[in-house]
């Protein structure tokens, strides 16, 4: 092997670790925002581990964060609570970054 092809494969390593570190990322920051609209809505024990999932399968829908931001907007509106878009805004991307400093203090 050439040292072109070792540092070509070393990109494709990295490319693959940092995407698998993204999607565990966002992951933990749905659960952890699915978690906190849960507990505005009253949720508890089986329902709120069911709304987690329903937040986190919400996410598969399309690439970027809107579906789970629409989702959890509705769902609060739903409810009857009002948020404001900024504050569930704030929340995903305070726990974003949260969730990437537990993973990285992991490893």
């Amino acid at each position: 092997m050439t040292t072109f092809d070792d540092r070509q494969k070393g990109f494709e390593k990295k490319f693959a670790h940092d995407a698998d570190l993204k999607f565990k990322a966002e992951s933990r920051r749905n659960k952890m925002l699915a978690e906190w609209a849960g507990a505005k809505m009253g949720l508890s024990g089986a329902a709120l581990e069911d709304y987690v999932k329903a937040v986190r399968k919400a996410d598969l829908a399309e690439a970027g964060d809107d579906d789970v931001f629409r989702k959890v907007k509705a769902d609060l509106s739903g409810k009857g609570i009002a948020v404001a878009d900024a504050d569930i805004k704030k929340q995903m991307i305070e726990f974003l970054a949260k969730a990437v400093a537990d993973i990285e203090s992991k490893t």
